[in-house]
């Protein structure tokens, strides 16, 4: 695999700067401002959401003039820089064109998948196909329900689980695992491949298209949302390194990215491990997690694992620990709580996009450091919240699965919130 630059962030004199000046004053009208580049004012950002981003860039960017490395920004993929989910997409994609290939074992594609998995995949697909031959999953609708309600829900078509065992719930899931091991035996240019055409499709429907897969009916378009574009290029202009990471199989992310500006160097995803240049059911591990059944994915912890490792060059069981602010990425984006380690983590802002996601939003909207900037989805936003998200008992999920309150950085317990965007 490819190894990502090193980069080391942080400009220590805009440290003291933000804790002098409120994150919600508007950006200062001085000589370092006019040499930053600014956001479109064209487009709409919920309050003084523009404003507050406006002025970390202008803090934080090299345009500053203050020197230093440059700083990093790092943002989620599905519904942060886009609208809809391009793993469904590409998923739905492949099973209406066939391209999952049988395997030997269902239970080989997965060391959590469950027995009655097993025989509901089995039954549902049959053994007809030769092993490592492509399923008719766009004429046998039994086998693509099977399969996009284990990806969807976890469970069979049933009802049955369809993953258990042990695993850390916020290092992994395997259902996220579950995608890239079902394209074992393609080539990572072949899942590519499939994304980009999937890619193409969703981009040509209108907005609010649905699609069915089997009998399950989902999203059929995705947007680029401009404001995250506008965002990454003034970012990219004004001397940040942007990256994405994401929970996707890499190559399906690296299918998009361009569509931002950014190259696969800077996108960061499931990585599988390939053999004879074929993807395998086999992952890559982070920060020591062996590499295997998929213990450490870019999903919660792991998002700030993979950041820390792979940008930071942080290696071994510290690139799971919060690091200091020179080794921190200065912007974090994202919309749900896969997200919100690596957001929490950003020194300059922390950017949430509000799908009503019960830990992202209350460390949102307690706002301990006055840096946070929470906005609806720019495209079909969400109603707001009813009643209080749980943020003081039930708000964050624990590594045993198990729900537990949302503290801050001090220990102390947030209070519950309401929805405020």
């Amino acid at each position: 695999m490819r190894k990502k630059p090193a980069i080391v962030v942080g400009l220590l004199a805009a440290a003291a700067l933000a804790t002098t000046v409120p994150a919600t004053a508007a950006p200062a009208h001085d000589a370092s401002r006019a040499k930053c580049p600014q956001l479109d004012k064209s487009l709409t950002w919920a309050g003084d959401n523009r404003a507050k981003l406006q002025k970390m860039i202008d803090e934080r960017g090299t345009c500053s003039g203050k020197g230093g490395p440059r700083p990093v920004a790092a943002f989620d993929w599905d519904n942060t820089v886009v609208k809809n989910d391009i793993t469904d997409a590409t998923l739905a994609w492949a099973l209406k064109h066939d391209k999952i290939l049988r395997p030997k074992s269902w239970r080989d594609t997965s060391a959590w998948l469950t027995p009655a998995a097993d025989k509901a995949l089995t039954k549902a697909c049959g053994t007809e196909v030769r092993v490592g031959r492509p399923l008719p999953t766009s004429k046998n609708a039994a086998c693509a329900d099977e399969i996009f309600e284990i990806r969807e829900k976890s469970q069979t078509m049933a009802g049955e689980a369809a993953f258990a065992g042990d695993w850390n719930h916020r290092r992994t899931v395997p259902a996220y695992a579950w995608i890239p091991q079902l394209f074992a035996g393609r080539t990572p240019d072949q899942l590519t491949s499939f994304a980009k055409k999937a890619r193409a499709e969703q981009l040509a429907a209108p907005v609010g298209t649905k699609q069915t897969v089997g009998t399950h009916t989902l999203a059929g378009y995705v947007r680029y949302y401009d404001q995250q574009k506008d965002l990454i290029r003034t970012l990219k202009a004004a001397g940040f390194d942007v990256y994405i990471v994401s929970a996707s199989s890499e190559p399906i992310a690296e299918a998009w990215s361009s569509g931002v500006g950014l190259d696969r160097e800077h996108t960061i995803g499931i990585r599988s491990v390939t053999k004879h240049g074929r993807l395998t059911t086999q992952i890559k591990g982070c920060g020591g997690v062996e590499t295997g059944r998929g213990d450490a994915l870019p999903y919660m912890d792991g998002k700030r694992c993979m950041i820390n490792q792979e940008i930071f060059k942080i290696k071994g069981a510290k690139a799971w620990q919060k690091q200091d602010f020179a080794h921190r990425i200065a912007l974090g984006a994202g919309d749900a709580d896969t997200d919100v380690t690596f957001v929490d983590d950003a020194t300059g802002a922390h950017v949430a996009i509000n799908r009503n996601k019960s830990e992202l939003m209350c460390r949102a909207f307690d706002d301990a450091d006055g840096r946070w900037v929470a906005n609806p989805m720019f495209i079909e936003p969400m109603p707001r919240k009813s009643g209080a998200y749980p943020c003081a008992t039930t708000g964050a999920t624990a590594e045993d699965g198990s729900k537990t309150p949302v503290r801050r950085a001090d220990g102390s317990v947030i209070p519950d919130q309401l929805d405020r965007v």
